[in-house]
């Protein structure tokens, strides 16, 4: 079956490569049969009527069979999955047949050449007749159908091993009418006409098939169209979140393009958006150069980021650090302040967490040069264990507590949960509603250090809700 373009693109992945798998090697197949054919009929008829030129042109056909043999087991061989040793699959053995085919045109053309100049040298006078007419009138026909199978094969799938043959095709036609119109010229008594040319006939096949040899060398040495590397480029630009395009590597195999492509995004989004990101880049290539297979790599770039969340970044990556809240950032009369509260271990000592404190502000400074004064509250952590068990007896003193605030309107739920020494200690309680939310806070955090003064070692979590 017979895919049109439309259809193929239409297809999956794996259902692509193999129908334009089939296609080719069906093609081929097509093609190998109907040389060999002609092969027969010339040879059979070449031995019949004593044509030397039909016999030549025959063992041609034979060579061109060979040809089409080696195209169409590098066709089979090209789409074998990637394995071990062949990690970009196997592709690139398309264009190796491609090059053995374009040689072996260069050489019949030059035999072809060579050919020619021995016959002006030494004409004859012999005429075949019409045995030898009516085989060589055979072969037009079958290169005639070779070469428009071919020609709406290469237009719907493409491949080197087909415009190969095609050339070959085209190679045997152009033999062939040098063939009958020597045969004819010959029984007319222009026994040079044909030589002539067969000779221009070579020179031609030696230019077609040295192109062919060419561009199947390049496509061997990995080389890739700028303007595809530019388009790759402009298309990565245009997906959101992309910042810029780093290094873009690209190469062909078979007709399968690989790029190898290098994002920046922005340093502060999340592993998960980053990764979002780059599957839009290889969505958006794959959309714009179909049959491809996309690698992007992300790196942080920190182009257009807040300078809230750089100190946050930087801090954090300080070892020793526990936690960062808090940042914050103003300019005055030029000069750029930031400000931000550290959590380290709370049995650490002043000392020490002065040093780490020094640390922090030596790395921002050195990666945000522009900032002018940092300022850097220093906060105990206390890592909260996941098996806590819970507690019952603290709650009647901790409701004690609460009532001996006024501002307390209303306990709520008091949660207490203790793990060998440690307590945590979650409170809901409701204040005036029309109080605001910083003299709130600045109550909650009376009541904490009341109640931290009975229970020592506790981390408390007051929740405030409107009365």
């Amino acid at each position: 079956m017979i895919y049109s373009q439309s259809e193929l693109l239409q297809l999956g992945g794996n259902d692509l490569m193999r129908s334009i798998f089939v296609q080719r090697t069906s093609v081929l197949k097509i093609s190998l049969v109907a040389i060999l054919s002609a092969f027969v009929v010339e040879f059979v008829f070449g031995m019949v009527s004593g044509s030397l030129a039909l016999l030549t042109d025959s063992i041609h056909a034979l060579l061109d069979s060979v040809v089409t043999l080696v195209l169409l087991l590098a066709a089979r061989y090209a789409v074998k999955p990637p394995d071990a040793e062949h990690t970009y699959g196997h592709g690139k053995v398309e264009s190796l047949g491609g090059m053995i085919g374009g040689i072996a045109i260069f050489l019949i053309a030059v035999f072809f050449i060579y050919e020619a100049v021995d016959r002006i040298q030494s004409p004859s006078s012999f005429a075949p007749g019409l045995y030898a007419i009516a085989a060589a009138i055979y072969t037009i026909g079958i290169d005639i159908f070779r070469i428009i199978l071919l020609k709406r094969s290469i237009n719907k799938v493409g491949g080197t091993t087909l415009k190969a043959d095609f050339y070959h095709a085209f190679l045997d036609l152009g033999s062939t009418m040098v063939v009958i119109a020597g045969i004819v010229m010959a029984n007319l008594g222009f026994h040079d006409a044909d030589f002539a040319a067969a000779l221009i006939l070579g020179v031609l096949l030696v230019v077609l098939s040295l192109k062919l040899v060419y561009r199947t060398a390049q496509e061997l040495t990995d080389i890739i169209s700028p303007e595809l590397v530019k388009k790759v480029r402009q298309t990565v630009l245009a997906t959101d979140g992309v910042l810029d395009v780093g290094q873009v590597l690209m190469r062909r195999s078979g007709d399968t393009i690989f790029a190898d492509v290098t994002v920046s995004v922005r340093a502060d989004v999340s592993f998960d958006k980053a990764h979002e990101i780059s599957s839009n880049v290889e969505d958006n290539i794959k959309k714009s150069i179909p049959n491809s297979e996309i690698t992007v790599h992300f790196e942080p770039s920190w182009k257009g980021v807040p300078i809230d969340s750089r100190i946050f970044d930087i801090a954090s990556s300080v070892s020793g650090v526990k936690g960062i809240h808090n940042v914050s950032h103003h300019v005055t009369k030029g000069a750029k302040f930031v400000s931000f509260h550290v959590m380290v271990d709370r049995n650490m000592s002043l000392e020490k967490a002065h040093e780490l404190s020094d640390k922090i502000e030596e790395k921002i400074r050195s990666q945000v040069p522009e900032i002018d004064n940092i300022t850097v509250h220093l906060e105990p952590h206390i890592a909260i264990p996941t098996d806590l068990t819970e507690y019952k007896t603290a709650d009647e003193k901790i409701i004690a507590l609460l009532k001996e605030r006024t501002e307390v309107r209303k306990i709520g739920r008091i949660v207490t949960l203790k793990y060998d020494n440690l307590l945590k200690i979650d409170i809901n309680c409701s204040f005036d509603r029309d109080l605001s939310i910083e003299s709130v806070h600045d109550l909650t955090s009376q009541i904490e250090h009341r109640i931290r003064d009975h229970f020592k070692n506790s981390v408390i979590t007051i929740h405030p809700e409107p009365f």
